[in-house]
């Protein structure tokens, strides 16, 4: 299979392909008590994720109480949270829609996770139990093999898993929450990036030293090999900016 079919694969899978949320979505969810807002709040927020409202589209408030099932009060709490985590802005008299992040944004965002994740492998690292590593290095075969077979979605759900398993493995909820955000500001550009031709193969050594790291206890090592793998995370966003539309 070629890397433009893998990547329309991937796209697809992912809800990279900028499909319109007023698609045909089956029945209406039942609708459910203005309690619910924590459950609505979610449920928008991985629909933005997942690619499901594209950048710059309008997010109408009747529109999603019909869809979620959820009172139009809940929708509007929802909204305002979305909006304080940079995933949604408010336009005067027009409304919520979905916040677009610059390629700037979005390098600038990967700089505060060097600073970020480099501290969560460091911790993860002094903190890994025998079966801790046993699993980061499980998570590591499987991306090579993936490589191995050009899958491309199977390399990235083992990449996100290993950037969970080292968050969580880190101790530090804080950066966990703030890690968790700045991913989903910036999912598009990472779905731009994953359908880069190549890619996994050049992120497969970065992602395995700092498995390596992690799982010899070194935590500077590990924070390093964070830091290398996101400096070229970097230099792949901008060479795919510049890659003309296919």
């Amino acid at each position: 299979m070629s890397d433009v079919r893998r990547g329309a694969d991937l796209s697809a899978d992912l809800g990279a392909s900028g499909a319109r949320a007023d698609a045909p979505a089956g029945p209406a969810p039942a609708r459910r008590g203005e309690g619910d807002a924590d459950a609505v709040l979610g449920e928008i927020r991985d629909a933005i994720v997942r690619g499901e409202y594209v950048p710059d589209q309008r997010l109408v408030e009747a529109d999603l109480s019909a869809r979620f099932g959820a009172g139009r009060s809940a929708v509007r709490t929802a909204l305002l949270q979305l909006a304080n985590e940079g995933l949604v802005e408010r336009v005067q008299n027009r409304g919520a829609r979905v916040r677009t992040v610059s390629l700037e944004e979005a390098i600038e965002i990967s700089e505060v996770r060097m600073a970020v994740e480099g501290l969560c492998a460091a911790k993860a690292a002094e903190r890994a139990k025998a079966d801790d590593a046993a699993e980061l290095r499980g998570i590591g075969a499987r991306m090579e093999a993936a490589v191995a077979m050009g899958d491309v979605l199977g390399y990235s759900e083992a990449n996100q898993l290993l950037h969970q398993r080292i968050r969580a493995l880190s101790g530090q909820g804080t950066a966990e929450r703030v890690l968790e955000r700045l991913r989903a500001q910036s999912v598009r550009h990472q779905f731009r990036l994953a359908l880069q031709p190549g890619r996994p193969a050049v992120s497969l050594p970065e992602h395995l030293a700092i498995i390596e790291a992690i799982c010899s206890g070194d935590a500077r090592a590990a924070e390093r090999a964070v830091r290398r793998h996101l400096g070229s995370v970097i230099e792949a966003l901008k060479a795919a900016n510049h890659q003309p539309p296919r």
